[in-house]
């Protein structure tokens, strides 16, 4: 496993370094690794979403992915980072989701976790500076990266609809049946008894967070933190003070947002 994480390391290294190359080696390596990935998910996931994998829709998707991998085309983020942010909040860790829609498109930004970036990418992506803007006017938290790592550590899962994408072509893996696949994993949150808080930026974000009902939990919606709509209701809506005074009323510990 570690030499795997070395080379997932490496991969990102490399796209980030030099996006216009052909970087047939790290194409290669990417076509190799399982697209079974999901067996290394932690043990509650796994028992929560065992039999989705099994499913005719999953088996569709594989299909699907092999396919665009057998044109050689470049699947972001490298598939040990699908999953992410399942590996790293579990399902008993979970405090707070906040929902995305597909990753980056660009080499060496998306790491399976919604809206966040690796640490070297500069610029920030422009929804990820007006989500930052509206901290620091929330809480006076000030973020220099785009690296958002240890929100999940702390418990934030930081899901995106569809896990994958072709570089450079947004949402050109949407209806390919990860959707399917989010969509249980967000019934098994509503599911769960322990409070939790639904973070649902957007239209999209909220339709697909409809199926959230459970009353123990906080859902917070607005307008999504894209430039074309930051400025409609997404600014002044305070959700990190809230998240943490959701979470501490109902004993626990608040997100530290610093990155």
């Amino acid at each position: 496993m570690a030499n795997h994480n070395w080379f997932s390391l490496y991969y990102h290294w490399i796209a980030f370094a030099f996006p216009a190359l052909d970087i047939e080696l790290v194409w290669a390596y990417n076509y190799v690794m399982s697209l079974d990935i999901a067996q290394e998910l932690p043990t509650l996931w796994q028992s929560h979403l065992e039999a989705e994998f099994n499913k005719g829709y999953m088996q569709q998707l594989r299909e699907f992915l092999r396919s665009e991998k057998d044109q050689k085309k470049l699947i972001l983020p490298h598939s040990s980072l699908w999953f992410n942010a399942l590996t790293t909040t579990d399902l008993d860790q979970v405090k707070v989701v906040i929902l995305g829609q597909d990753p980056y498109p660009t080499p060496g930004h998306a790491h399976g976790l919604c809206f966040s970036v690796m640490p070297e990418v500069k610029p920030i992506p422009k929804s990820l500076i007006n989500i930052y803007k509206e901290l620091e006017n929330d809480l006076g938290v000030v973020n220099s990266n785009g690296n958002l790592q240890s929100w999940a550590d702390q418990g934030v899962l930081l899901l995106n609809s569809v896990l994958t994408v072709e570089a450079s072509k947004a949402n050109s893996h949407q209806g390919q049946g990860w959707e399917q696949l989010t969509d249980r994993i967000i019934e098994v949150l509503n599911e769960q008894t322990s409070p939790i808080v639904f973070v649902l930026w957007g239209a999209y974000a909220q339709k697909k967070g409809r199926i959230v009902n459970n009353p123990q939990h906080l859902v917070l919606r607005s307008p999504h933190p894209s430039p074309l709509s930051a400025y409609r209701g997404f600014f002044g809506s305070k959700p990190f003070s809230k998240i943490n005074d959701f979470l501490i009323d109902n004993g626990k510990a608040p997100i530290n947002w610093q990155v």
